[in-house]
């Protein structure tokens, strides 16, 4: 059991016998009665997105996943496939399944698949990833005394606001959890 205070963004709880991943949440104390937790719920198996309201101090049970390394080997339409390392297994998942996490796989990546009951859900990124910068714009000198940034796409097609002074092939280290620009790599 896991209550409202232990809550973390990605965790799987289990809420009315469906399997639900914490997206977002939010503690809001009001000035009269008690505290409450606004959640941001994805159901696991059919990917779409639900606001829910609880008491803080709520308990809900957390869901046993099971986890295995597995490598990203290419996208056919909406399905992207992985490789066990260890078995050799081919797994597919759709792109909602995948969630976010679709923004910033690259060919040959590995990841952390989770399976419940034996069925594959999702997979766990890493926090951050290192990836190429496909095309920016040109920034203006003169521009960099208020940090200023500008738009840049990167190779899986993820847009991300970069520095001025990066340009076009660099590599940069990208947040997964949030989708910013950490540093140049």
């Amino acid at each position: 059991m896991i209550s409202t205070g232990e809550i973390k963004r990605g965790i799987t709880v289990e809420i009315d016998g469906q399997l639900y991943q914490i997206v977002e949440f939010q503690h809001i104390k009001m000035g009269r009665g008690s505290a409450q937790v606004r959640m941001k719920l994805r159901n696991v198996r059919k990917g779409d997105l639900i606001e829910k309201t609880v008491q803080a101090g709520e308990r809900f049970q957390r869901a046993r996943l099971d986890h295995r390394v597995v490598q990203f080997m290419y996208k056919d339409g909406t399905h992207y496939h992985f490789m066990d390392t260890k078995t050799y297994d081919q797994i597919a998942l759709d792109a909602d399944q995948l969630g976010d996490a679709v923004n910033y796989l690259t060919d040959g990546m590995e990841v952390t698949l989770n399976e419940y009951e034996g069925d594959p859900i999702g997979v766990d990124m890493p926090a951050s990833i290192v990836m190429t910068v496909a095309s920016t714009d040109f920034g203006l000198k003169g521009d960099t005394a208020t940090g200023a940034t500008k738009p840049a796409t990167l190779e899986s097609g993820l847009k991300v606001n970069v520095p001025l002074f990066v340009k076009a092939g660099d590599r940069i280290k990208v947040d997964t959890r949030t989708g910013e620009y950490l540093e140049r790599a």
